[in-house]
């Protein structure tokens, strides 16, 4: 699951630092992705305590990934109507857009957001690392002409992913290791991972998440340009094995916005 990305904060996504990205050439969990759609349904969660002018969110997030043959196609759209005190309706609304090379090597990038018709962000471009784990590099034609150099470590977001869920296999708990994923202009984050429980199969609404067994985890995300201890967004989620999210809870700081799968169909893989 990619990060959601809203004007309140940048938000479907290691092993111990770099050895186990550096380790194996590709995370074991990426050849069990499931190409599938799935929709989401965002409501305000009002059980954090969090004090915030929100009184109100409500929206979608859809969310694809198709197998591309030697990469993996991913396209994300979320729609957001944020209520507050006062009574106004603020529209956000991101899409994103990403192709990964399934070597993890390769990445391209596109995302925009915006609130109430006027573009608030936008970032374009493309990314390579030498070797998996990296070092590498990513250059950006929007904003034109910027490069950022990606450290040892980096994994682009299907990569990361699987090196989640490869953790959650592996009995770990904590997880850290940079993340660049094209949505924010400066480049790397951090990222922080805690698996919180792992569950076995059980019966579902959903065929294909039946026979999977899941793992509950939470990410926070830190900049590094400047280094920040505090999150710049965080994120609790279920995944499946098979890469397929449920049951988000999205802190954008100020406000949290829950997120419920409503729609789930596979798609064919075509390679």
């Amino acid at each position: 699951m990619r990060r959601p990305v809203v004007p309140a904060a940048t938000f479907l996504l290691a092993p111990i630092l770099l050895l186990l990205a550096m380790a194996f050439p590709r995370p074991a969990a990426a050849a069990n992705f499931a190409a599938h759609r799935a929709l989401y349904q965002l409501t305000l969660d009002t059980m954090t305590g969090h004090a915030t002018d929100v009184i109100a969110a409500t929206g979608t997030m859809g969310y694809e990934v198709e197998d591309a043959c030697d990469g993996w196609a991913v396209r994300q759209r979320l729609q957001l109507t944020v209520t507050n005190h006062d009574g106004q309706d603020i529209q956000m609304v991101s899409d994103y857009a990403t192709w990964e090379s399934k070597d993890g090597l390769s990445f391209r990038f596109h995302m925009k957001q915006m609130t109430d018709d006027a573009v608030t962000s936008q970032t374009d471009g493309e990314a390579s690392l030498k070797s998996p784990g990296g070092p590498g590099e990513a250059r950006y034609t929007t904003p034109s002409g910027t490069t950022k150099a990606l450290p040892p470590g980096t994994l682009f977001p299907m990569a990361h992913t699987a090196a989640i869920l490869d953790a959650a296999e592996a009995g770990k708990k904590f997880l850290t290791l940079p993340l660049f994923d094209g949505t924010v202009e400066s480049g790397v984050q951090d990222s922080s991972v805690i698996i919180l429980k792992n569950a076995k199969p059980a019966p579902s609404r959903w065929p294909m998440l039946t026979p999977l067994a899941s793992t509950r985890v939470r990410l926070a995300f830190f900049d590094r340009e400047p280094p920040s201890e505090t999150p710049d967004y965080e994120v609790a989620m279920t995944y499946w094995m098979n890469g397929v999210a449920d049951d988000l809870q999205m802190d954008f700081g100020d406000f949290v916005v829950d997120a419920k799968l409503s729609e789930l169909k596979p798609l064919p893989h075509r390679c």
